[in-house]
């Protein structure tokens, strides 16, 4: 189930909703219970195969959480058993496939398992290590209540494609919050931002990126191939940023407080800007659970940038068990290093402008790299791109007819044209029918973006989120 459809839409949350607020607020752990039971249900819907997976993994992390307590003397190996359990879990579900495979292209006799990949492994594994080591590390206290730990893990809202919450977020609102009008006001409009991103402009984008790739590389002109890249760049973002913020927004319903995952990273001046706006809370836990424990940058320039390599690799085979993934990460690490190490002043004396235009350029081929399914095909788009090919043809006019507006809207959407309109309208608001426009506003454009989107999903086929086989 995802949040775009009609069965999420019109069945699954009504009935959440009604149920959930019928229980009175006193009753904190029954609607506890509600939202457990409910998460685990959303879980299963789409797989109901891999909710003993999740089960288990909750079970998994809540043992090791309780020896993991710092006063005790073997809370260093339950920790250290934890990490290894869980990332087993992952590899298995996640790498096996892809290892043995390629030791038997290289010449071994192995069998290769035929394995499913779970919706949002990748998620809820790094949840459950997160917090097994904040406990350890003293800065959680162990959860005793299981059930507690099991809605950290399983909430709905954030399972499948994040962000990557922390316990220490949560631990508190799980066991007391305040669900209140004005919070379910702001989390319905952040709702309906995300879906419109989604429906509207990602699904839109990705119909782009798909007519144009679907095809043999060798029928792609230069314009046609940033065309793509273009598409493709547009689509991942509101794809990705929109789940996080129908996920925020559904916190927020519910009395939680999570953390924002984007600061529109299309406007950054620099790489480095850019992975700090970007898919924020894997950022962190990367940084906070790989790279300063490996060493950070207390120990030389060598030590820093080995870590840097390893962390940057993980991240690209996180997001997928293909060398192109691997190859992404290692190709922003290059530039975080160079950023770092060879150009940081050159780039300082660039104008901002060209600066962005640095920045985009490498973020673009990124993407055109970590949407290839090889390696091979990414360069053979990248070429295109670089002149290697006829410049146009009728199908780039065709092309910009259908979806040019889709394309304009992404790139107004990717400016933070909506904080600036709330700073002036928080800053007028006395002068503007006494704050009724600051108050309303929001939610009649809301209403408007809902309206459009219930016509659009009637409209269109559904595709679904980028980040759910991750």
């Amino acid at each position: 189930m995802v949040f775009s459809s009609f069965s999420f839409l019109f069945v699954f949350f009504p009935i959440l909703l009604i149920i959930y607020y019928i229980v009175p607020k006193r009753f904190r752990e029954s609607r506890n219970i509600i939202l457990l039971s409910f998460s685990l249900f959303f879980y299963a819907y789409g797989g109901p195969e891999f909710l003993p997976l999740m089960l288990v993994s909750i079970a998994i992390n809540y043992v090791f959480g309780l020896l993991a307590n710092p006063a005790s003397p073997r809370s260093k190996a339950a920790v250290t058993l934890a990490v290894i359990i869980n990332l087993a879990l992952l590899a298995w579900f996640k790498y096996a496939v892809f290892f043995c495979e390629n030791l038997r292209n290289a010449g071994l006799d192995i069998g290769v398992p035929q394995i499913v990949l779970p919706i949002g492994i990748s998620f809820f594994t790094f949840q459950g290590m997160s917090y097994v080591i904040d406990v350890r590390r003293g800065l959680v206290p162990p959860e005793k209540n299981p059930l507690r730990v099991a809605l950290y893990i399983s909430l709905f809202p954030q399972l499948i494609a994040g962000p990557i919450v922390r316990y220490s977020t949560v631990a508190g609102e799980i066991a007391k919050r305040n669900e209140n009008l004005d919070d379910c006001a702001e989390g319905g409009v952040r709702f309906t931002i995300g879906l419109a991103k989604k429906v509207i402009i990602a699904n839109t984008a990705g119909e782009l990126a798909d007519a144009v790739f679907s095809g043999s590389t060798g029928e792609l002109t230069v314009s046609l191939a940033w065309l793509g890249a273009l598409a493709y760049t547009a689509q991942i973002y509101f794809d990705f940023s929109g789940y996080s913020d129908m996920a925020i927004g559904l916190g927020r319903v519910f009395g939680f407080h999570f953390e924002e995952n984007f600061r529109y990273p299309y406007i950054s001046k620099s790489v480095t800007e850019f992975w700090r706006r970007w898919h924020i809370s894997l950022s962190t836990w990367f940084r906070d659970y790989v790279y300063i424990p490996l060493g950070g940058n207390k120990y030389g320039k060598r030590r820093q940038i080995f870590n840097m390599m390893v962390v940057w690799a993980l991240t690209g085979f996180w997001h997928g068990a293909a060398w192109n993934f691997l190859l992404w990460g290692l190709y922003y690490f290059l530039f975080l290093v160079c950023e770092k190490y060879v150009w940081n002043k050159a780039l300082d004396k660039m104008s901002a402008p060209l600066r962005h235009v640095y920045t985009m350029l490498i973020v673009i081929f990124g993407w055109v790299l970590f949407r290839s399914e090889t390696a091979g095909f990414a360069f053979s788009v990248i070429k295109s791109m670089l002149g290697g090919a006829p410049l146009s043809d009728g199908r780039t006019v065709f092309y910009l007819k259908e979806y040019g507006w889709a394309m304009i809207l992404a790139a107004a959407a990717s400016l933070p044209i909506k904080n600036l309109l709330n700073k002036y309208l928080e800053k007028h608001r006395d002068r503007l029918f006494g704050g009724f426009v600051h108050a309303w506003m929001p939610k009649f454009w809301a209403l408007m973006l809902l309206a459009v989107c219930y016509v659009r999903l009637l409209s269109f086929t559904f595709n679904p989120f980028i980040y759910f086989r991750f």
